[in-house]
């Protein structure tokens, strides 16, 4: 029985990588953007202001979970060769 090259990312080890990474961006992109909106909601309620800091954290946190996703995809894509 024949053992791949873990480095070329076609045996059992980069399958999981993979399925993996296929789990974790998902989550990369919708956590930001919770906490985002979650700190500012409890920050509108506590200052009394209409949501804008909802909008604005909420916002924050969408841009911030869109480029950590990219930043980790392309990381990806450059190990594999």
């Amino acid at each position: 029985m024949a053992f791949e090259d873990p480095s070329n990312g076609k045996g059992p080890g980069g399958t999981i990588k993979q399925a993996a990474l296929a789990f974790e961006l998902p989550i990369m992109l919708i956590a930001p953007a919770l906490v985002g909106g979650g700190i500012g909601f409890f920050l509108d309620r506590w200052l009394h202001t209409k949501p804008i800091f909802l909008l604005v954290l909420g916002l924050l946190g969408v841009g911030i979970g869109i480029r950590d996703a990219v930043k980790t995809a392309s990381a990806q894509d450059k190990k594999e060769p």
